[in-house]
């Protein structure tokens, strides 16, 4: 099992910058790859990493906002800048667990970003 606990959301001016954190406990070994996802409503992939250290962005983010992971800290951070009023979604931290018994996905209970124009 792992849990994950999303912080850092609030309410920002456009243009402003705010930056996700996602502490991730439990069985953080089988970690493979986590995500940020956001709502809003539709679903959409905001950026990925996997434990090689590769990154992938949706084209709506690509140059404002950076995935990163701090494995000492079992934390994956989403640095927000250059923020758009339609960055405004609720953002879900996402992990995907790999071990002998197959792959599963978990997810966190979401930080409401509010950008405002």
């Amino acid at each position: 099992q792992v849990q994950l606990v999303e912080s850092g959301g609030g309410l920002v001016q456009a243009g402003g910058s705010l930056r996700l954190s996602c502490v991730a406990s439990g069985s953080i070994f089988s970690i493979e790859t986590m995500a940020w996802y956001r709502q809003a409503p539709g679903n959409e992939l905001v950026a990925t990493t996997s434990s090689g250290g590769g990154s992938n962005y949706a084209d709506s983010v690509k140059g404002r906002f950076t995935i990163s992971r701090d494995n000492a800290q079992n934390t994956v951070y989403l640095q927000m800048n250059s923020l758009k009023p339609e960055d405004t979604a609720v953002y879900y931290c996402h992990a995907t667990s790999v071990t002998t018994r197959g792959t599963r996905a978990y997810w966190g209970q979401g930080t409401q970003v509010t950008v405002s124009a």
